[in-house]
């Protein structure tokens, strides 16, 4: 990616990077890299610009994609599986016919289901009930996924794999407090839900909001930072081993219950920071993200760069950018 359309990447103008090079001239050797990267890094972002009106609106694709309801009881699901022949859902709604409800194909990957709302106006499936996305592989060969943009999962007893739960309550969290303004010196207290507790077991999120926020605002902090909370089937991980990067861990409770937590937080004037896991993913296949449409390089880069020995993890390819996924 030195030479992209006639443009020389290293020698792209970066901001400050004399300043940068005088403070640390053990980076002079790279120079060259760092213009490169941050021309990679300019053409990314009028990419994004230019045909995904944005970076915020880049980064609501979960409100188009996964499963969603609309104010009629119309259920709609959204995937990108490029290498996949067929893609299909399944549950408790269905009696598990796995290939029942067929998704259609769209352009670039993209497939597409909807599902009407019941004759009396109720939504096809029933909130807290198990899906599957099946996907059939280049091979022919069918195979149950966790959706990327699952909302909801919890552990199955049996298998002690995290199943995907259609979650759709009737009621859901108002947030009754304003967001607290970001203080001029921030005081962070990094915690964990499940290690609060001094007892022997896992806390919840209504322990904490109860028991930890008011002991972290008594000691003058004014900030929380919650590590693991994006699902991770490994709990000894520490949540650096993300499974479902759009759900809230359900070991420590429910999505409402979170947000009753971080609703109190705000109250109590300290600002909420969730610790985000973005360079890799778990290597689990059923519960994760690893050859989610039976391909090794869906979500990540192929080969070795696309293994973390050391984490034994995925690592994602941000490298390959298409405008039209």
């Amino acid at each position: 990616m030195g030479n992209t359309n006639g443009v020389d990447l290293h020698k792209t103008e970066v901001p400050k990077i004399d300043e940068l090079l005088n403070l640390d001239p053990y980076l002079k050797p790279f120079e060259s890299e760092i213009r490169r990267r941050y021309g990679c890094f300019i053409q990314y972002m009028d990419n994004i610009n230019n045909y995904e009106q944005g970076l915020l609106k880049f980064t609501e694709s979960y409100k188009q994609y996964g499963i969603h309801v609309d104010p009629n009881n119309n259920v709609t699901c959204l995937e990108w599986a490029p290498n996949a022949r067929n893609v299909y859902l399944t549950g408790e709604f269905n009696n598990w016919n796995r290939n029942e409800n067929k998704f259609e194909k769209l352009e670039f990957g993209k497939w597409s289901l909807k599902l009407p709302a019941l004759e009396n106006g109720s939504c096809p499936i029933k909130n807290g009930s198990i899906v599957k996305l099946v996907i059939e592989t280049a091979t022919g060969e069918l195979v149950d996924r966790v959706s990327p943009w699952a909302t909801y999962v919890t552990q199955c007893k049996e298998s002690k794999l995290y199943q995907m739960i259609f979650y759709n309550p009737i009621e859901l969290y108002k947030f009754k407090h304003e967001r607290p303004r970001r203080p001029k010196s921030l005081k962070i207290y990094e915690c964990h839900i499940g290690i609060s507790s001094p007892e022997p077991k896992i806390a919840t999120y209504t322990y904490f909001r109860e028991k930890v926020l008011p002991k972290i605002k008594k000691q003058g902090y004014n900030a929380i930072q919650l590590m693991a909370i994006m699902e991770h089937a490994y709990y000894a991980s520490f949540g650096y081993q993300v499974t479902s990067f759009f759900a809230a861990s359900s070991r420590y409770g429910t999505p409402e219950e979170l947000k009753e937590l971080i609703d109190e937080a705000h109250r109590l004037g300290l600002a909420v920071y969730l610790d985000l896991v973005h360079s890799h993913a778990s290597k689990n296949v059923l519960d994760g993200l690893n050859l989610f449409d039976g391909s090794n390089s869906c979500f990540f880069h192929d080969g070795k760069r696309g293994v973390h020995e050391l984490w034994e993890s995925r690592c994602f390819n941000y490298a390959e950018y298409d405008k039209f996924c």
